[in-house]
């Protein structure tokens, strides 16, 4: 379900977004007050004098990169011509649910801030799409194997924030088993099956969950081989995020070692959706997934 637009015209306010938590909420308000602003004809400069702040800050704001305060969505509204409370209220009643804590909010100390718009980013998602080159995707691995994985980059944690990362990548989870679940459709190189993190019994095990959650009818999961040579995503692992609403663009992911970029113009995102579209050509089909899937765990057994 997408977003719930009001009747009236004027500002197209937005009335309701159900679920996605208060990062898509963000994102959208910013869209909607870029769309007054630039309808308006009013520079970014102007807008931050018209709040006290820069034009960094209204670019941050529109990208739903920030909180809102309210009282400078208000004071926006009014720069943009937005004066009737009833186009109003909607608008400042979406900056207060955008500023509302997510589910996982509770995991704050944990989550770098880029981070936690990915978490926010990826629970509204309609559509997640991955490429993966060295570790099986977060929202696929089993308990054991995101320990293992987690193990890797946190080894000198305490045991008790060690299981409460693994309780975080498990909740992700959650969402691929719930009502309007979204569509997770992975591209997995054959070497991430092939490196034992955690151990061969850990490897095996998280095969065994391959295959028992590709069974859902949202999961779809495709080996890259190694006999292919080389392939269209030479330069590394990255995510596609498709929201369900058309005023939302895709969203490129791409996860280093203590940043991320995120990527969202047309032109940009459209190159990624090629090559993503490409793997999933040159890769084994789902079924063909599947068996390879099956013949790997029947190896590890001998």
């Amino acid at each position: 379900m997408g977003i719930q637009h009001a009747e009236d015209g004027a500002t197209g306010a937005v009335l309701a977004y159900p679920g996605g938590g208060p990062t898509i909420l963000r994102i959208l308000l910013g869209t909607q007050l870029r769309r007054l602003r630039t309808t308006k004809g009013i520079s970014r400069e102007d807008a931050g004098y018209a709040i006290r702040a820069s034009h960094a800050k209204i670019s941050r704001i529109e990208l739903g990169r920030v909180g809102f305060k309210e009282r400078d969505v208000a004071d926006l509204l009014t720069l943009y011509g937005v004066t009737s409370q009833e186009d109003r209220a909607p608008l400042l009643t979406l900056a207060r649910q955008a500023n509302a804590p997510g589910w996982w909010h509770k995991y704050d100390d944990l989550l770098p801030n880029w981070f936690q718009v990915y978490v926010g980013l990826e629970e509204a998602a309609s559509v997640v799409r991955n490429y993966e080159v060295q570790f099986v995707p977060g929202l696929l691995q089993s308990a054991d194997y995101a320990r293992a994985v987690i193990m890797l980059v946190h080894g000198t944690a305490s045991a008790k924030e060690i299981d409460r990362r693994v309780a975080l990548r498990l909740a992700r989870q959650e969402r691929l088993n719930r009502p309007n679940a979204p569509t997770l459709w992975a591209v997995v190189d054959e070497a991430v099956l092939r490196r034992p993190i955690g151990g061969p019994k850990v490897l095996a095990a998280q095969i065994d969950h391959l295959l028992q959650v590709t069974e859902l009818p949202n999961v779809r999961l495709q080996i890259m081989p190694f006999h292919r040579g080389g392939h269209a995503a030479a330069g590394g692992p990255f995510s596609i995020l498709r929201f369900p609403d058309r005023d939302l663009p895709d969203v490129v992911y791409m996860e280093q070692l203590t940043s991320a970029l995120y990527v969202e113009k047309r032109e940009e995102t459209d190159h990624y959706t090629q090559v993503m579209d490409s793997l999933c050509v040159q890769a084994y089909s789902v079924s063909a997934s599947n068996r390879f899937l099956r013949d790997l765990r029947a190896q590890m057994s001998d």
